[in-house]
């Protein structure tokens, strides 16, 4: 199958998982217990993909400006986080009194509109290098795309907004994430601009978003699911190569 035809079909997927952890939380029952174990999978499976393949890849691309765009890309998502979306904290329950204000809700949808966005970067860059970076990168953007979808329905919730507007909001995130793919199927020529930018995001969402996270549970089990992200990830690696 031709590399961008199966990043856009994995960009759906990919969208379709952000719509799902929407629908979660616009429900009346569910069980959302199991998210930190995404969370920290994805995590330990995020890092290791950054640090052994989007990274060296993006050198062998780009030579010594890959670093500074991979730090371009991480400065990006910390700014729109911490600086339009001040104490916004990802995967975890949002509450009421944090996100009262309409306007605080949509500086937090957009600041996950503008990762979702380079999502599906890393994953059109990914499988226009080869197939197996495509889907290692897939698979570590999937891993915390459900608590995405939570995460922003949850905002628009705790801000007042009605359920059907928090779904929504899920539903521009994963319209962001095709958004993504598309961009970087159209501007395939400067591929070694876009994959160090989604390493530098990736490595945020990994060891600044959800690390945090994983962290404030406590106990070992955590650190092991981490372990165990980062164990997938080079099985697949041997199994592939």
């Amino acid at each position: 199958m031709h590399p961008i035809l199966l990043s856009l079909l994995l960009g759906l997927t990919a969208a379709a998982a952000n719509v799902f952890g929407g629908t979660m939380i616009v429900q009346k029952n569910w069980e959302r217990s199991y998210l930190k174990y995404f969370v920290a999978l994805g995590a330990g499976f995020m890092l290791a993909t950054a640090t052994i393949e989007i990274i060296p890849q993006s050198l062998a691309l780009a030579g010594q400006k890959a670093a500074l765009l991979v730090l371009i890309g991480y400065l990006i998502i910390h700014f729109f986080e911490h600086t339009i979306t001040p104490h916004f904290h990802f995967g975890e329950e949002t509450h009421a009194d944090e996100f009262v204000a309409p306007h605080k809700s949509a500086s937090v949808l957009l600041g996950l509109v503008i990762h979702t966005f380079f999502d599906g970067i890393a994953i059109a860059s990914g499988f226009i290098v080869s197939n197996w970076l495509g889907w290692v990168i897939f698979l570590a953007v999937f891993l915390h795309k459900i608590p995405e979808g939570f995460t922003v329905a949850s905002v628009m919730l705790a801000s007042g907004q009605s359920k059907r507007l928090a779904w929504g909001a899920s539903v521009l995130l994963g319209g962001a994430t095709l958004a993504g793919v598309l961009s970087m199927a159209a501007m395939k020529q400067h591929i070694g601009i876009g994959l160090p930018l989604s390493g530098g995001v990736t490595i945020y969402v990994a060891a600044s978003d959800l690390m945090p996270e994983v962290n404030r549970e406590p106990g070992v089990k955590m650190a092991v699911v981490v372990l165990l992200g980062v164990a997938v990830f080079f099985v697949l690696d041997r199994l592939v190569h």
